[in-house]
């Protein structure tokens, strides 16, 4: 059953940061921080009515409606996670391999449970739960290969109205014969499930091959034709992760000039569509990324735990190529965007470059929204948008309230919460413009 949003309007209060606009460039995003002390932001359906000061706001506010006032936190807008497998939250963590072998040790036999929809549920719901807690608002996520895993997370997203992107996973060939479908059945499941929750409340479907390797050409090719039949579903799969990955495409696909070309030959490139890492892109993989729109979910602690390679923020904006934040659970070790975004930090100074703090606000809000092609739906407080956001805690811990106390200004502020921020400082997640998590 759906959770349903309350109809009388509804008012929030307190310290308000967004960024206003998307942008071209990151030295841009500080023109369009906009930090509203003592703010207002009203709510009506889900939807942010109005927005502004707490003295402006006071003559919007009708005599009935209930204001809730956090006069000592930060309010931001939901983050927003551009790759994560919700089969793969109980092997965070697990030991000792790179990509490949990864994939045959740890995530073959874990995903196999899936088969079960009662097991599948319950991770669901564990899952659901723990973005929440983590201030994670909306999620591009890879379900299993069986179509109940993917009816498992909508079903548990929809109890809260919680905005999911999520498939099946198309898979017919090096992998376990019981994760295998065929390209047939692949193309018809994910039709079903389409047809079954795309657009339905604020749920949306991505076609999801795996990655190049696990699917035969025949396999891709239905992959395009279900993008055909369906030009406004996601395409969300994996991309020149691991150089051990990109000769094995090589020798796969010996047609194609490059990973990226494989997928863009099937029509699998465009405006909806998210390929997850991108750490050894050649050159005319970079113009094929900017010319189709395509977008690059930037994912720095499951790089880093998988020893994958350095992925360089410096080069998308250069290149003008989208790019989202992703937590990768559960080759990523958080949930938390706030850690996400500390091995960010670290992952750009390797290269010699720097993320500032509101770049990486940019990436975990509204540079995450226009990756998902949301940015006029999610991403900051514009009037007409719907109503996701984080409570924040900036003194969660005695460290963080000592750093804090010194902190120069709210861009210093920022940065500290980013370096040093995780699930302890969320102190409420609304979704929908309800509460969905509050610390306790």
């Amino acid at each position: 059953m759906s959770f349903t949003t309350s109809p009388q309007p509804s008012a929030i209060r307190g310290n308000f940061l967004d960024i206003t606009h998307t942008v071209s460039q990151a030295s841009d995003i500080k023109n369009h921080i906009r930090y509203i002390e003592d703010g207002l932001l009203i709510i009506s359906e889900g939807k942010i009515t109005w927005f502004g000061s707490w003295e402006d706001g006071q003559a919007h506010l009708s005599k009935n409606i209930q204001v809730q006032h956090y006069p000592d936190q930060l309010i931001v807008p939901g983050f927003i996670d551009t790759h994560i497998h919700y089969p793969q939250t109980e092997m965070v963590g697990a030991y000792g391999e790179q990509l490949l072998s990864w994939l045959n040790t740890y995530t073959f036999p874990t995903e196999l449970k899936f088969k079960d929809k009662a097991y599948a549920d319950k991770i669901a719901a564990f899952f659901v739960q723990e973005l929440l807690k983590n201030g994670t608002t909306t999620a591009l996520v890879f379900g299993t290969v069986h179509p109940q895993s993917i009816d498992a997370l909508f079903e548990a997203a929809e109890k809260v109205d919680m905005r999911l992107i999520a498939g099946k996973v198309m898979m017919d060939r090096h992998a376990p014969e019981d994760l295998c479908d065929t390209a047939e059945q692949a193309y018809q499941d994910s039709k079903t499930l389409i047809e079954k929750w795309h657009g339905k409340g604020r749920a949306l479907y991505a076609i999801t091959p795996r990655f190049a390797p696990t699917s035969t050409p025949e396999q891709l090719t239905k992959a395009g034709q279900l993008k055909q039949e369906f030009p406004d579903v996601y395409v969300h799969t994996h991309l020149s992760e691991n150089k051990d990955e990109i000769a094995w495409v090589k020798l796969l696909f010996p047609e194609r000039k490059n990973y990226l070309d494989v997928y863009d030959h099937y029509g699998l490139t465009g405006s909806r569509s998210v390929f997850a890492h991108c750490v050894h892109l050649e050159e005319d993989e970079w113009q094929c990324m900017h010319k189709t729109d395509s977008a690059i979910a930037f994912c720095p602690t499951s790089n880093l735990f998988l020893g994958s390679g350095l992925f360089s923020l410096k080069q998308a904006w250069n290149k003008q190529v989208k790019v989202g934040l992703g937590t990768d659970i559960g080759a990523g070790t958080s949930f938390s965007q706030l850690q996400t975004l500390n091995e960010a930090y670290k992952v750009q100074q390797l290269q010699g470059d720097k993320l500032s703090a509101f770049e990486s606000l940019y990436h975990a809000t509204l540079g995450g929204a226009k990756s998902l092609h949301l940015d006029d739906k999610l991403g900051n407080f514009n009037i007409g948008k719907e109503a996701d956001c984080v409570v924040i805690n900036l003194n969660a811990t005695a460290l963080q309230a000592l750093r804090q106390s010194q902190a120069k200004d709210i861009e210093d502020r920022l940065f500290a919460l980013f370096t040093m921020g995780d699930d302890r400082n969320i102190h409420t997640t609304y979704v929908y413009g309800q509460v969905a998590y509050q610390q306790k």
